[in-house]
C-alpha cells in the first residue's frame, strides 16, 4: 500500500495505523445513564455512555455502588434510549445485550 493511498493512515515503521477522527462535538466530561432496570434483589441495570449517548455499556451494580459510580462519574440521568437507529442506517449495529437476552427469552432457545 502505497503511504498516500489514504489520509486516515499514519505510519509506525512498516505498519499503517488507522485512528478515528473524534467528533466536533464530542466531549468527554459530559456523561449520561439510563437505569434499565431495578432488580429484586437490589441490582441496578443501566447503560452509560461518555461523550455522547450514541455509544453506551451495559453494566449492572449494587445500589449503593451505583450510587457511587453516579456521584463520582458527574452523570446525567436521561430518559428514555440513550440511542436511536437513524432512518435504518446502521440497523445491524443497533442492538443491546439486554435486548438480545430479552429477544432469545421471548422466541426461546434454539438449541436441539
Amino acid at each position: 500500500m502505497a503511504r498516500n493511498q489514504a489520509s486516515n493512515l499514519q505510519w509506525y515503521g512498516s505498519q499503517p495505523t488507522c485512528f478515528m477522527k473524534t467528533p466536533p462535538d464530542f466531549n468527554p466530561e459530559r456523561k449520561f445513564i439510563r437505569i434499565m432496570k431495578t432488580h429484586a434483589n437490589g441490582l441496578i441495570e443501566f447503560e452509560f455512555a461518555v461523550g455522547e449517548p450514541e455509544l453506551f455499556v451495559e453494566l449492572l451494580m449494587a445500589q449503593s455502588a451505583f450510587d457511587e459510580f453516579c456521584v463520582m462519574h458527574q452523570v446525567t440521568p436521561t430518559q428514555g434510549p440513550l440511542t436511536q437507529a437513524q432512518d435504518g442506517d446502521n440497523e445491524e449495529w443497533d442492538w443491546s445485550l439486554r435486548a438480545a437476552r430479552e429477544q432469545q427469552i421471548r422466541h426461546g432457545s434454539n438449541k436441539a
